[in-house]
């Protein structure tokens, strides 16, 4: 972790962003991986837009031999033709990244691949640790040298030092998980085996997947479809499944009674078309609209939702209320590198960029908004101006989501508390500063109904009932403000 970090959240604009996605593929008929983990992590492009990488090793060829590749940038910027031709191998892992932890800088861009006494592991990881300062410091002081400042390294370094101690890979990275605290999942590739492993909440989904004789772990279920895979099961919270020749082996020593799953994967991060432990992604936001029109209903002519998230809610929205449906909003799909961002003169056409609105829709209208969240509002008062500028006559926000009222510290990142605009004001305040004619929240009471009643969620970030102890200090790095 980086305590120097200065991330420039504050200044863009409202979107949140989730660590990252990991893929891994392990190819038993020894075909080669890299192009299967390039469109695997274009599949995953959402859950990381800064760096991404691939790491491959052939296990017919000599032991240990990891080539791989990683850069800034997006997944079709990083990877060419020649350069995933050059990526030999039967097994692999990739990683697409945004930093809530560490630099944005190529150095730390993943998958790590580290050479010790052992051979060599394969590293890709999905989450942020809330002990990761104590524990590189402990490893600094017995002679470790870090080369990144992510939470990633720790974990790497620790599961190699198990691994000098145990007979197998697996009982290393079992080890590691006594040690590290908060939110993980992670593909460790060694020269023989995959390995996947979730942290004993289940913060960060992982799946696994199969095509032929090919086995995969994925963040996402979509990245399977992508690839022609078939999904076989999610990781439980808690599990280390190691993936060999043999087939699939489950370790269950770090299982707890009590996961705590991000409910904000079903309202924002993943993608529509993905099922998270056995729930729809999309049947959770039409569910969210739902429930939003039953407990805040307006009278109105046209449900809209702001792409991409808000859509499938305005649409449960508008099957509930009767309210006609309608695509307001046109999105620029062909937004660069998200690391490029305009200067702070510029910043207010930037909402432009993204979105633009269409008079034809919603001129001499009264408009329900469905978005997914609000951050500090900037963005949602831009939205709101920009539907009115079109000729709305009234714009009713509806959030799918409760407010903002804690930061995140596993992996997301929800600035501190003097950021956030719900925490210093009421929602009568907050929609007259974004200029709604009326807004409301889903309840936090109603997250449970939104994902089918399942209760093992974790909804610290509204409510500040965290599933283990947060921090004393902001262990996520200086934000700039």
């Amino acid at each position: 972790m980086n305590q120097d970090r200065i991330t420039d959240i504050s200044m863009e604009n409202e979107e949140l962003h989730e660590e990252c996605g990991v893929f891994g593929v392990y190819d038993f008929d020894g075909n080669d991986v890299s192009s299967t983990i390039y469109y695997g992590l274009f599949a995953l492009q959402h859950r990381g837009q800064e760096s991404c990488g691939i790491a491959v090793s052939d296990t017919q060829g000599p032991k240990g031999v990891v080539t791989s590749h990683r850069d800034m940038g997006l997944v079709n910027e990083v990877f060419t033709p020649e350069t995933l031709e050059k990526l030999k191998g039967n097994i692999g892992v990739g990683h697409v990244r945004y930093s809530t932890a560490g630099s944005s800088t190529r150095e730390n861009a993943q998958p790590l691949v580290l050479n010790y006494v052992k051979g060599t592991l394969g590293l890709a990881h999905n989450g942020n640790l809330l002990n990761a300062m104590e524990l590189r410091d402990e490893l600094s002081y017995t002679g470790a040298i870090f080369q990144t400042t992510i939470d990633s390294e720790v974990i790497a370094y620790l599961i190699a030092r198990e691994r000098i101690k145990t007979p197998t890979v697996e009982d290393a990275v079992a080890n590691a998980m006594k040690k590290i605290k908060g939110a993980y999942s992670l593909i460790v590739m060694s020269p023989r085996k995959m390995i996947g492993a979730r942290d004993p909440f289940g913060f960060k989904p992982l799946c696994i997947g199969k095509r032929d004789n090919a086995f995969f772990f994925s963040s996402e279920t979509c990245a399977l479809d992508a690839v022609g895979a078939e999904f076989v099961r999610d990781v439980l919270p808690g599990e280390i499944v190691s993936i060999t020749k043999e087939g699939i082996e489950s370790n269950m020593s770090m299982a707890t009674e009590k996961p705590a799953r991000c409910i904000f994967e079903y309202i924002y991060f993943a993608r529509p078309d993905s099922r998270i432990d056995g729930i729809s992604v999309y049947n959770s936001r039409i569910m969210a609209g739902r429930i939003l029109a039953k407990s805040h209903p307006v009278d109105a002519d046209i449900v809209v939702g702001v792409p991409e998230s808000g859509n499938a809610a305005a649409l449960g929205y508008s099957l509930e209320s009767g309210i006609p449906y309608g695509v307001a909003f046109v999105k620029n799909s062909y937004i660069g590198r998200t690391f490029i961002k305009p200067k702070q003169a510029q910043r207010e056409s930037s909402v432009k960029i993204k979105l633009n609105a269409m008079p034809e829709v919603v001129k001499g209208k009264r408009v329900i908004m469905i978005d997914d969240s609000i951050v500090r509002g900037t963005t949602s008062e831009r939205i709101v101006r920009m539907l009115k500028n079109a000729g709305a006559t009234e714009v009713h926000v509806r959030i799918s989501s409760p407010p903002f009222l804690h930061p995140c510290y596993f992996g997301t990142d929800i600035p501190s508390h003097d950021q956030l605009i719900a925490y210093n004001h009421s929602v009568e305040e907050i929609s007259k500063m974004i200029g709604a004619d009326s807004l409301g929240y889903i309840d936090v009471d109603s997250l449970s109904e939104m994902i089918g009643g399942c209760k093992e969620f974790c909804d610290g970030c509204f409510t500040g009932k965290y599933p283990m102890e947060p921090p004393t200090t902001d262990i996520r790095g200086s934000y700039e403000k």
